[in-house]
């Protein structure tokens, strides 16, 4: 019987999950702190671990941390769940590798079929899951620059682009001159993205190295009506990407950190 642990402080949040996971042959564990969570992961070897953002020890980050750290626990599907909806939840719970994070309040049936989903692709911290789908996804709408090895340049592109919440993507050299695009432009789009993010890197260069930083890895620029990320690709190339919903934020940053490293080997 899969195991589910259950972190939250509040008793009827931990009450309604368990009610509503027992009845689909669950095995569900719980506990209402942090430091209640890292023992039960340690003597149960739970198989998905859904955590509130907000304990009253540790932050559900930290839980979702401490799993992707263990030898033996690293693959297990971690869900978090928040009372707050924005674009930093996102990004932190991306930054820490969450494979879903869902808002209160919530349906019962939607935390079912996430945590149906979560259970498909694994088994007990054994295996990997077939696919990382990362916060705020579905497998509905991962795109194909997270999978598909030996994808071409275009196509990895093009995957990104498509992700929920992305205008369009542009890949430049050092000097501002286009590789490749992908998704919905304006005249000239891909011009301006690309000559904003080779100046960028330039001026990153003699800044990082006056602040003993070294070089410039990404950026956020946010504008009236959407931010563009910017990403090094390897020693050569540069990533625009422009974000036009701000709830997709995280997600897609997740995405594109998720992307470079194929796109370098695809360049």
């Amino acid at each position: 019987m899969p195991k589910v642990l259950v972190v939250d402080d509040s008793l009827s949040v931990r009450k309604v999950v368990e009610k509503a996971l027992e009845g689909r042959g669950l095995q569900v564990l719980s506990a209402a702190s942090g430091a209640e969570a890292i023992e039960s992961i340690e003597r149960n070897r739970p198989d998905v671990v859904i955590c509130d953002v907000i304990l009253p020890d540790k932050d559900g980050y930290q839980i979702c941390q401490y799993v992707r750290t263990h030898p033996a626990m690293s693959a297990t599907p971690v869900l978090l769940i928040s009372g707050i909806d924005n674009g930093t939840v996102q990004a932190r719970a991306a930054e820490v590798r969450s494979n879903e994070v869902m808002f209160k309040p919530f349906g019962v049936d939607d935390l079912v079929r996430k945590i149906d989903g979560l259970l498909g692709g694994r088994a007990n911290g054994a295996t990997q899951p077939a696919t990382t789908v990362p916060p705020a996804a579905t497998a509905a709408t991962a795109p194909a620059a997270v999978a598909s090895p030996g994808q071409g340049l275009k196509e990895r592109l093009e995957g990104l682009a498509g992700t929920p919440g992305v205008r369009f993507v542009v890949l430049t050299d050092r000097e501002g001159f286009l590789i490749e695009t992908a998704g919905d432009f304006a005249p000239d789009t891909d011009e301006v993205a690309g000559a904003l993010a080779s100046c960028l890197a330039e001026a990153s260069d003699g800044i990082g190295c006056e602040l003993g930083q070294g070089q410039l890895l990404g950026a956020m620029l946010e504008y009236e009506a959407g931010t563009l990320l910017l990403h090094t690709v390897g020693p050569a190339a540069l990533l625009a990407v422009l974000v036009g919903d701000q709830g997709a934020l995280g997600k897609v940053r997740y995405y594109v950190r998720k992307a470079v490293p194929e796109i370098v080997r695809a360049l």
